[in-house]
């Protein structure tokens, strides 16, 4: 089960992190996790240039490391990076210890401010020690609207409504260059780009405060 619009009760539970940003201005921010993948990656980029978009790209540290490449072109790109753990760990599944040593190993290869916890799920210990330590990215960065590109059940059609329907002025939206998220990614992300850009919005990365 998951929730295309995150409600206001959930962004209340976690108060410290960040579900999305100002909305002063038709600007989006599109965000990818779980990369850099050799096919999806590069197609993102591609599509992203062609609408002079910049996103933020929440990358897991084992797949940095296996293509190296392929990160440092988001980077050369002028696009944000951000910590996702070094192998996708599940906080809620691990404890504090594990979980913050886990973040640190993605950090000696991400260098970022931004962190986003994989499936959005952490502890507020965790949340508590992130906060403790000067040398961990101390933004925690949620979302506003997911795609659900991940579930395999819906269209990538699908996928491109469930953006157009509950994004707005400083959303914060969620994709993944992922293999898994490949067959709806492809589809959904141009068309999320061009109706998004028809109307007059910008598509910025996060920046740290």
């Amino acid at each position: 089960m998951y929730l295309i619009k995150t409600p206001f009760w959930l962004r209340a539970i976690y108060p410290n992190c960040i579900w999305r940003k100002p909305a002063n201005e038709k600007v989006i921010y599109l965000s990818f996790d779980d990369g850099p993948h050799p096919c999806a990656t590069p197609f993102v980029l591609e599509q992203l240039n062609k609408f002079n978009a910049k996103a933020t790209f929440f990358c897991i540290g084992k797949n940095v490391l296996s293509y190296l490449n392929i990160y440092e072109s988001v980077v050369h790109h002028g696009h944000v990076v951000g910590n996702h753990t070094y192998d996708h760990l599940n906080g809620w599944k691990v404890g504090t210890d594990d979980y913050i040593n886990n973040i640190k190993s993605a950090a000696s290869l991400i260098a970022s401010d931004l962190f986003r916890p994989p499936y959005g799920r952490i502890k507020r210990c965790q949340i508590k020690s992130i906060k403790s330590d000067a040398n961990l990215p101390q933004q925690i960065i949620m979302w506003d609207v997911l795609s659900a590109d991940f579930d395999e059940k819906i269209t990538g059609e699908q996928c491109a409504k469930n953006v157009i329907k509950n994004a707005g002025p400083g959303s914060i939206i969620v994709f993944h260059d992922s293999a898994k998220a490949w067959d709806r990614l492809h589809i959904a992300l141009p068309l999320v780009l061009n109706y998004f850009s028809t109307l007059g919005y910008r598509f910025e990365a996060i920046t740290s405060n």
